[in-house]
């Protein structure tokens, strides 16, 4: 997909000319997700393991009677890992499938960063490397202040990417 390609897409995908996104810290690079599919941001709190589920599946939390799970970005991104402090939180997302489902889950992150306001001539095509994140992940590359920040397509990640290979491991046993 081109630059312009991306760009009229992204422009499509929204109400206004510019996209919200919140941007965190995973090790030295920043990502960001659209704001719309954030639900909360928490500190970090001990999760309830489940037996069984990928390295990067923290466990569950109990999000006010909701059980969300709770996955590691920086363990499921190949990054080497760090143990969790103040600055750590969970961005709790929600995703929707092409179908309409919808799943919440909780991110593991380093830290927030900020929420920037991007417009589509600040958006690039991921280069199709091959890497810790698929780029079918990956919407684009927005240069903000200066510096890149990596815009995840949510809901590839999460049904695409994290979902299906959870399913995968455990029909795998």
């Amino acid at each position: 997909m081109s630059a312009q390609e991306l760009a009229s897409s992204w422009q499509e995908s929204t109400s206004s000319s510019h996209q919200q996104v919140l941007s965190f810290i995973l090790g030295k690079e920043e990502y960001g997700v659209d704001i719309l599919r954030v639900q909360e941001i928490k500190g970090w709190e001990k999760t309830t393991a489940i037996p069984n589920s990928p390295h990067y599946v923290m466990g569950v939390i109990n999000l006010r009677g909701a059980i969300v799970p709770v996955i590691d970005l920086r363990v499921r991104f190949g990054l080497k890992s760090v143990s969790y402090n103040d600055s750590t939180v969970v961005i709790i997302v929600r995703a929707q499938s092409t179908q309409g489902t919808q799943k919440i889950l909780g991110l593991v992150v380093d830290g927030v960063s900020d929420v920037y306001s991007i417009s589509p001539q600040h958006l690039q095509a991921s280069p199709s490397l091959s890497g810790t994140i698929h780029t079918e992940y990956v919407s684009g590359l927005a240069t903000v202040e200066e510096k890149m920040v990596i815009l995840l397509q949510i809901d590839q990640l999460i049904f695409n990417g994290i979902l299906s290979e959870i399913k995968k491991s455990m029909n795998a046993e």
